[in-house]
């Protein structure tokens, strides 16, 4: 009743001002609480359809690489396997160098040279490899032909051997039929780093 008292109390320019004034605050209200939401709706909504533009653009281009993509995949696992294969048995140094021991035994038998001695040397590591090496004292050999054979073999064999030191002394150089011979021979087997890497993953 005191409001309506009020009212009438006012003139009719003062009324239109209240009732532009109460107008005014609704449409700010209805503002604030209805188009503002439906615009960062908008927004949000436009940004989520250009993200998934974007996944469904690179999908497409999986697809249509597809073919492509898989035989690269392919040909990376075969290097990988290729690669593993060449590399010496093993997770430790000693049975890395027991590997490598068994193999320089065999060549030696299978060239007519007698080994002397083996003696393992500190395992270096290099990258994502270990090399592993063994100093190899031969006994006095009388057949340049099969030292030649046994570096051959060495360096051909099927695992990622090499010989990394060699010294050659000969007795008599008249007749160089007993040459004593000196090396180490090298191997690559995994190294720390690859499964450290395997383990965080």
């Amino acid at each position: 009743m005191k409001q309506l008292a009020f009212l009438k109390k006012l003139n009719l320019s003062q009324k239109k001002t209240l009732w532009v004034g109460i107008a005014v605050a609704v449409l700010i209200l209805l503002y604030l609480l209805g188009v503002v939401p439906l615009i960062d709706a908008k927004k949000k909504a436009s940004v989520e359809i250009k993200l998934k533009r974007k996944v469904i653009a690179k999908y497409e281009e999986y697809l249509n690489n597809r073919k492509a993509i898989e035989e690269e995949l392919d040909r990376t696992l075969k290097v990988y396997e290729t690669v593993q294969q060449r590399l010496l048995p093993g997770e430790t140094p000693q049975l890395g160098a027991a590997s490598l021991q068994e193999i320089v035994n065999k060549l030696s038998e299978k060239n007519n040279i007698a080994i002397r001695s083996f003696r393992i040397l500190e395992p270096k590591e290099m990258a994502v490899y270990r090399r592993i090496s063994l100093q190899v004292e031969f006994n006095p050999i009388n057949s340049m032909l099969n030292l030649s054979q046994f570096i051959y073999d060495i360096e051909n064999n099927e695992k990622e051997l090499m010989i990394s030191e060699m010294d050659l002394q000969v007795f008599n150089l008249r007749m160089p039929s007993n040459i004593q011979v000196s090396m180490v021979i090298s191997g690559l087997m995994k190294g720390t780093k690859i499964k450290e890497k395997g383990r965080e993953g």
